[in-house]
């Protein structure tokens, strides 16, 4: 039986990274009685990056400081966070309102809602990934690094994620194997040239991976890679497996509402709008061409802002 609170926010904002908090900020300022909602802790994906150095008014601040310094703000003014996780989103005819149910069967009403829910690591798909996570296998370098101190590790990606992380690794690792299906970086030139200097890592191009081994099922001890123009097969060894190939965007709770791409993206306008009126989306849940901690910081204050014009105009 569904738990329904009594309480009807102004806008309720699903997501607790750089985009939601930014929205939460606007939309607070703007005196609407507003809450954020998150299942786990604050701070989305900036809070697994090491060091960032392309935020304005920073030179270089580590994701965790970052994330932190925002969530402090939004405590500031009060903001209440609400520990659940979305698993559906849906508007009433009769009301116009939305309704938010959670996996523990509450439901939560607002005027409007901002979705703010960012992605997640897209996986390599194949064997050993998913039967050596923890035990090898990481998507977080920042999180895990420090356990593979000394040891020789594998990166998998060609993205500003894998090259940024790859670095990261180096303060522990002996080696760091990047692994790139291509022999072009999709990232940043000096991000590129950084790591290309870097003594400790070890380009693997034109290559993909195609088996995690491990000990017993216990462990990782080896990355099988194969050369995708000359079909050579080798395998590495290493003690861990790091992939940054890609996100997908969290947004099944929204597949009712008929407002994704074929990607599973939110479409949205340039106010952050979707086609339902009063639901807005920020940051990289939508489908966007650049997804920065500054450009999702930029969709969640043109969100929180024109959601509270919506309300206003109601």
């Amino acid at each position: 039986m569904k738990n329904n609170t009594n309480e009807i926010y102004d806008i309720l904002i699903i997501g607790v990274g750089p985009a939601g908090m930014t929205a939460a900020i606007y939309a607070a300022r703007a005196m609407a009685k507003i809450a954020m909602i998150e299942k786990g802790a604050p701070g989305g994906k900036v809070t697994k990056t090491s060091e960032i150095e392309n935020y304005p008014g920073f030179d270089s601040i580590l994701g965790p400081d970052l994330a932190y310094k925002m969530f402090e703000q939004t405590q500031k003014l009060q903001i209440p966070y609400l520990g659940e996780k979305i698993i559906e989103v849906k508007k009433e005819p009769a009301t116009n309102l939305f309704e938010l149910v959670t996996l523990s069967e509450k439901s939560y009403y607002a005027r409007a809602v901002i979705v703010a829910t960012g992605t997640v690591e897209r996986k390599i798909g194949i064997p050993g990934e998913l039967d050596l996570y923890g035990m090898g296998v990481s998507y977080c370098a920042v999180c895990d690094g420090a356990l593979f101190k000394n040891k020789d590790v594998a990166v998998v990606g060609g993205g500003y994620a894998a090259l940024e992380e790859a670095m990261y690794l180096t303060k522990f690792a002996n080696k760091v194997y990047l692994i790139h299906r291509r022999n072009q970086f999709r990232a940043d030139k000096n991000v590129v040239e950084k790591a290309k200097n870097n003594p400790k890592i070890e380009f693997v191009f034109d290559t993909i991976s195609t088996e995690i081994k491990g000990v017993d099922s216990k462990k990782v001890n080896g990355l099988v890679v194969k050369n995708v123009k000359t079909n050579a097969v080798q395998e590495l060894a290493v003690s861990g497996v790091f992939p940054y190939i890609g996100s997908i965007p969290i947004t099944q709770f929204l597949e009712q509402m008929d407002v994704l791409d074929e990607n599973n993206y939110v479409i949205v306008d340039s106010k952050g709008a979707t086609k339902v009126p009063g639901l807005f989306a920020a940051g990289d849940v939508t489908n966007t061409t650049l997804r920065q901690i500054a450009t999702a910081v930029s969709d969640g204050s043109k969100a929180g802002q024109f959601a509270v014009e919506y309300l206003d105009n109601l």
